[in-house]
């Protein structure tokens, strides 16, 4: 499958791009600190569904805008595009410690496997590397073991983790979140 990825541009309707992003919950990493370097185990869960664009629209939030990410040499939005349609998305940023941040990533459910993550880390390396920035940094849930592993596959390494973040969203929320880093 032929997979290109472009920067978004002015021209793109982004109220059209629709990425389903939703994962399946099977298992979540346990975490455990060995030394300075923070390891983990895997436990399997009841299998759920969790889709945070979901979340986000019954609460009645707009779709994102990423207008002040084009042309701007501080932010950036790349698409994924197979097949004359978009099938990933990743949004980074220049973080204040000189990181490029992904604020957002995702590859729709039915393009997983093809290769799309691969390249849109791919593309934020270059971005990074461009930009002479330290790494690349991150964050997702620790229910997330699909997106934990891939981002390991890519040289990622675990660098903190935060009990509390998605307790915003949910006070019972059982939800670590996991911030990775790739240098």
């Amino acid at each position: 499958m032929d997979i290109l990825i472009r920067e978004l541009r002015a021209e793109d309707d982004v109220s059209e791009i629709t990425i389903d992003g939703s994962f399946i919950v099977d298992s979540v990493l346990v975490l455990e600190l060995k030394g300075q370097q923070i390891g983990y185990t895997v436990e399997e869960r009841p299998v759920t569904y969790k889709s945070y664009e979901d979340e986000a629209f019954a609460e009645g939030d707009a779709a994102p805008d990423y207008s002040n990410y084009i042309g701007n040499p501080h932010q950036i939005s790349y698409l994924a595009v197979a097949q004359n349609q978009v099938v990933g998305q990743i949004v980074l940023k220049r973080n204040w410690n000189n990181y490029a941040y992904v604020e957002d990533i995702k590859v729709d459910k039915s393009f997983r496997g093809y290769g799309v993550g691969k390249k849109l880390i791919e593309q934020a390396k270059r971005w990074m590397k461009d930009g002479d920035m330290t790494g690349i940094m991150l964050e997702t849930q620790n229910n997330n073991v699909r997106a934990c592993k891939f981002y390991e596959s890519c040289g990622f390494v675990i660098g903190g983790f935060d009990s509390y973040v998605y307790r915003g969203l949910n006070k019972e929320s059982d939800e670590v979140a996991i911030y990775w880093y790739l240098f």
